[in-house]
Formats: C-alpha cells, sequence, structure tokens
C-alpha cells in the first residue's frame, strides 16, 4: 500500500464543487488498495469515508509537514505549492494535478476587477502553475487539447529534455489524460425536488437543466433570450440554475446580470428560475433525473477552448440530451457522438431551435439517450483515473529529478511569471484578505508576516 496525501483548495462536506468533487472520488478510488488522507485547506465538514480527511489552513506548516513526511505520494490541486513551504523543497513524488488551467480561468473571472488587480491575479497564477510544472513528477490534465498545451508550456521551462524524453519519447510517463469521471451507478430518483416543488415548475413541463454554478466565462445571457423565444411558440419550457452560490468562490456579478435580464424578458419565475443556493452534492441526482434536457453555454475565447465542463459529466451520467455552445472538447464529444446538439456562441435563434429539437423531437432525443448511455460507460472514475491509479502502484520521480527541483530554486520571478512580477503592497493585502476569509486571522497574519519578511 502506498501512503498518499491528496489535496484540494475546495470546502469538503454536503455541498462540493467541481475541484473537491474531483479530489473525494481520487481519494476514492485510491483507498481501495492504499492509505489515503484527503486534505482541504479551507473548510471541512464532518463527512464519512473510507480514508482520513483533514483539513490545515494555508501556512500552518507544522500541521502539514506532519503529513507531508507521512506521505510517500502526494497529488495537488491549485495553490498547495504556494501555500505550504515544504512542497517546494519535498523529496516526496509529487503529482500535480492540472486539469484546470487556472491561469487562463483567471483571464475571465478577473475581468470586473481594477486592471491592476486583474493583471496581478493572472501573473499570480501563471507564476503558481509555472512553479508546479518546473517541480512535479507526474501530470495530469483533462483532455487531449489540455495535453497539448501543457506540452507547451512544459517545453518552455524545460521539462522537455534528454532526460524525460530517451526511454519516453511520446512523455506519456510524464503528463496523462485523466478526465473528470461519473458514478459507475446510475443516478436514482430518491425523492421530488423539482417537477411539482418548485413554485412554477409542473411535472408535466420540460425542464432544460443548468447544471453546475453561474461564472464570468459562461454565456446564460443568450440561453436566457433563447428560452424567452422558445416559450412563444411552445409551453411548458423552463430553465432551472441549480446552483448560484458556489461553496468556494464569490458570487460574481454575471448572476445579477442574468436575473436581471430574466426579469426584463418576461420569464423570471415563469420560464426561468434560479436555485439561490447550492444543491447538495448527494442531491444532484433527483434534479438530474427529472430534467429533460442539459444546457452549457458560454463565450468564445481562450479559456472555452482549453476548459473540461465538470457540469457535462452529470448531463452523461443521466443520460441527458444536451445542447452546448461550440468550441471547447466536449462540444466536439457531442458532436461526434450525436449526444445533443452544438449551436454557435451568441446565436439566439440557433440555440432556440436547438432546445425545441432536444425537448420536442422524441425520436432524436431517443436516439442522444441511447448514444450518451454508450459514452458514459467510457467516464467512469474508474477508467478516467486509470493513468493516476497506474502511476501510485508504482510511485516515481521524473527521469530529471532531482534536477527539476533544483531548477525550480534557480527559475527568476520574471520566468515563472510571464514576465509580470506579482508581488507588492496591493498583492499582500489581497492576499491576506482571500487567507483570512478561508484560514482565520492568525494563518492570515503568519502568512503575511513571512511574505513580508522575504522581501527584506
Amino acid at each position: 500500500m502506498t501512503r498518499v496525501l491528496i489535496i484540494t483548495g475546495d470546502p469538503i462536506g454536503a455541498r462540493m464543487a467541481g475541484p473537491a468533487i474531483r479530489a473525494w472520488n481520487m481519494a476514492l478510488h485510491l483507498a481501495t488498495d492504499n492509505d489515503v488522507v484527503l486534505l482541504t485547506t479551507t473548510n471541512l465538514e464532518s463527512v464519512e469515508a473510507p480514508f482520513q480527511v483533514r483539513r490545515v489552513a494555508p501556512g500552518d506548516n507544522a500541521q502539514f509537514n506532519e503529513l507531508e513526511r507521512w506521505a510517500e505520494v502526494i497529488v495537488f490541486q491549485g495553490h498547495a505549492m504556494d501555500q505550504f513551504e515544504v512542497l517546494r523543497t519535498t523529496s516526496t513524488i509529487i503529482v500535480a494535478d492540472i486539469y484546470d488551467p487556472m491561469h487562463l480561468e483567471m483571464l475571465e473571472q478577473g475581468r470586473e476587477l481594477p486592471r491592476a488587480t486583474w493583471q496581478m491575479r493572472v501573473s499570480t497564477a501563471t507564476r503558481v502553475l509555472n512553479q508546479q510544472l518546473a517541480f512535479a513528477d507526474f501530470f495530469l490534465c483533462a483532455s487531449e487539447r489540455q495535453r497539448m498545451f501543457y506540452l507547451g508550456q512544459l517545453a518552455s521551462l524545460g521539462r522537455i529534455n534528454p532526460s524525460t524524453y530517451d526511454t519516453d519519447p511520446d512523455l506519456e510517463r510524464l503528463i496523462a489524460v485523466a478526465p473528470f469521471g461519473l458514478n459507475a451507478v446510475a443516478p436514482e430518483h430518491r425523492h421530488p425536488a423539482l417537477k411539482g416543488v418548485v413554485p412554477g415548475v409542473a411535472v408535466t413541463d420540460k425542464v432544460i437543466l443548468w447544471g453546475g454554478g453561474l461564472y464570468n466565462w459562461f454565456d446564460p445571457k443568450t440561453l436566457i433570450r433563447a428560452v424567452a423565444d422558445l416559450v412563444k411558440r411552445r409551453d411548458g419550457v423552463r430553465l432551472y440554475f441549480l446552483g448560484t452560490r458556489h461553496p468556494g468562490v464569490d458570487t460574481m456579478g454575471i448572476v445579477g446580470e442574468s436575473v436581471a435580464l430574466a426579469r426584463d424578458e418576461g420569464v423570471l419565475d415563469s420560464a426561468v428560475f434560479f436555485n439561490a443556493d447550492w444543491v447538495d452534492y448527494a442531491d444532484r441526482e433527483n434534479f438530474l433525473v427529472e430534467a429533460d434536457a442539459g444546457v452549457s453555454t458560454h463565450f468564445a475565447h481562450i479559456e472555452t477552448t482549453f476548459s473540461f465542463r465538470t457540469r457535462i459529466l452529470d448531463y452523461l451520467w443521466a443520460h441527458l440530451p444536451m445542447v452546448v455552445t461550440d468550441g471547447d472538447s466536449f462540444a466536439e464529444l457531442v458532436a461526434r457522438e450525436n449526444l445533443g446538439v452544438v449551436v454557435p456562441a451568441g446565436d439566439v435563434v440557433a440555440l432556440s431551435e436547438a432546445l425545441e429539437r432536444v425537448l420536442f423531437d422524441e425520436s432524436f432525443a431517443e436516439s442522444a439517450r441511447k448514444n450518451l448511455a454508450r459514452v458514459a460507460e467510457t467516464f467512469t472514475w474508474a477508467r478516467t483515473l486509470a493513468p493516476l491509479a497506474e502511476f501510485v502502484r508504482d510511485p516515481h520521480h521524473a527521469a530529471d529529478y532531482p534536477a527539476n527541483r533544483k531548477n525550480t530554486g534557480s527559475l527568476n520571478t520574471r520566468s515563472l511569471t510571464g514576465g509580470s512580477k506579482p508581488y507588492g503592497f496591493r498583492h499582500d493585502l489581497s492576499m491576506a484578505w482571500h487567507h483570512l476569509r478561508h484560514s482565520g486571522p492568525r494563518a492570515t497574519m503568519a502568512k503575511l508576516a513571512r511574505r513580508l519578511f522575504r522581501r527584506r
């Protein structure tokens, strides 16, 4: 048995979002044959699990160092390497789960911020990700598109070199595709949750489900306009946004803008409904089973190109015919496997017609459901996490170890940030506020003091 520490920066509990769900299933899958600890750096509720679950606040090096000494393999997402100093010097085998290109995501997430703050956050995300790419022994990404993208970044950091290439010219032992997965057991309808429960949604209505949060890089406005158009010619169409209050992310401006648009279009709480909170992870299957179609609409930009929309996996799981915007890897899958309809970004008419077809053309929907059942089998967690399970069975440092660890220390700030230095008083205040919200005052002051001390 290998001792495995898995780290997520998302809250763990009844209400979990994508990163925590992924980390949870990693722990669940690996715990069958290994000794596993799942760690969150934010909030932890009481949960039952066949593995240990811990919370360690960012910067609490005393607690974290104990786990680092225990672990034989450390798997992490997000900012963990920036939050715990020992991860930047450890000799433990490191797996970086980079399924979320956070520097590209921050380009959209930071749009509402002042330019200097936006620049700082993108630079920080770039620096943190480059540090991981320079340091880790093995990488997991979500798609072949992402793999090609990250190979370019790895090459620019010197990780594609004679040592890593010599016996592994495809670099499969350096970076592998491990998509987000789904439960092998089909969802069950345990109790009514949507139809006949939400005021304004009848048992006989056709429900379109938006199966995740509302963020700036999505395009719910075109969707709302398309539904407002569709209800003019079809009765009983309902759009339900499953979650607007992410358990670990501040509510973004697009939420209020979407509610306002639905009100202006005259469809708020008559054809378009917003869940004001976040559905429990274990309860979401009731909503999925009651829905008639799944939808995901987004803009055409770089974040879309390399994204992996985890909500699509829930649609696959529930065999929900779907309508999605073109531009990402899932749109290619939907089109190739006939799982629904792919529409151009921002096209209200095309989206309205696609929703009508998926909801009311029963032969088309039935064909899509059969294809969904077939494709879903290829996305079970056991299959998607196979590269991680195989690596943990025979964990090893990268072929260029220890040079990769030594080089990390010599990389200058400019090379790690893409040319913009993220440090400064504004940055310190922003990070202090982040840690104060998620870690408490004691850990926050310790983190800020160390940063200021290092600068001197």
